[in-house]
C-alpha cells in the first residue's frame, strides 16, 4: 500500500488509481479471486461501479494492476531500507524481508486460498521479475557489507545467500499467524546467517572473569 505522503505528492488521477488499487487488494485479500467482486471494490474504494470499468475492463486486469501496483511498493520499500547504510546489515536485511514479505501476513481471509493459484495463472512474470529484483537488492547489501567476507572461506557468494534468506522467509511467511510472528522469525533468521559478525562485535570475556573461574571450577 501507498503512505499517505507518497498520495499527497501524487496527481489527482494517480491518486485516484492508488486508492481504487489499495482497496481491491484488500478485497482479494478477505474474500479471494473468485469471490471478489468488483462492486465490492468500487464500494471499499469510494468511487462507482462505472467509473472502476472505465479504468479496469475485467475483474482479471484489475487483479494484475493491484498485483503489480504492491510488488512495486513492497520492492521499493524493501531497497530503500537496504540502501540505508547508517543501520547494521541485520537490521536492514529484517527490515526489507518485512517490507516485501510482510505486509499481508495474516490479513487473508478464509476464501482467499484461491490466490495462490490465480497469481500464478495471471501475474507469474511480473512476481518472478519483482523477487529477481529484490534478491539482487539484497545480494548488493550483502556484498557491500562485512558479511560477504564472513562467508568467502566458504565459499558462499552474496547472491546464494540472498537467495537463501528469500526462501527461508517465504516459508516463514505461509507458517506465519501474524505479521509479528513472521518479523520474529525472520530475524531468527537473519541473526543466524549474521553470526559471524555479530559475535565479532561481542566484547571478549577474560578467563579470569569467566563464570567458570569465579565458581571456582
Amino acid at each position: 500500500m501507498t503512505s499517505d505522503a507518497d498520495d499527497r505528492r501524487l496527481p489527482r488521477e494517480e491518486h485516484r488509481r492508488r486508492k481504487v488499487l489499495d482497496a481491491a487488494l484488500l478485497v482479494f485479500a478477505r474474500f479471494g479471486f473468485r469471490k471478489a467482486s468488483m462492486d465490492e471494490v468500487a464500494r471499499a474504494a469510494g468511487v462507482s461501479r462505472q467509473g472502476l470499468y472505465l479504468n479496469f475492463a475485467t475483474k482479471e486486469d484489475l487483479f494484475r494492476a493491484s498485483v503489480e501496483h504492491a510488488l512495486g511498493g513492497q520492492l521499493r520499500a524493501a531497497q530503500t531500507a537496504l540502501a540505508d547504510e547508517v543501520r547494521p546489515i541485520d537490521e536492514r536485511l529484517v527490515t526489507a524481508l518485512d517490507e516485501w514479505l510482510g505486509r499481508y501476513v495474516g490479513v487473508m481471509g478464509a476464501d482467499a486460498s484461491d490466490l495462490i493459484e490465480t497469481s500464478g495463472d495471471l501475474t507469474a512474470s511480473t512476481m518472478s521479475e519483482h523477487a529477481e529484483r529484490f534478491e539482487r537488492a539484497v545480494a548488493k547489501a550483502i556484498a557491500d557489507s562485512a558479511l560477504k567476507n564472513a562467508y568467502v572461506g566458504a565459499g558462499v557468494s552474496p547472491k546464494q545467500l540472498a537467495r537463501t534468506l528469500h526462501a527461508t522467509a517465504r516459508g516463514f511467511k505461509h507458517e506465519s499467524g501474524s505479521r509479528d510472528a513472521f518479523v520474529e522469525d525472520i530475524t531468527t533468521a537473519v541473526r543466524a546467517l549474521c553470526a559471524p559478525l555479530l559475535a565479532a562485535k561481542q566484547p571478549r570475556i577474560p578467563a579470569s572473569e569467566s563464570p567458570t573461574k569465579r565458581s571456582g571450577r
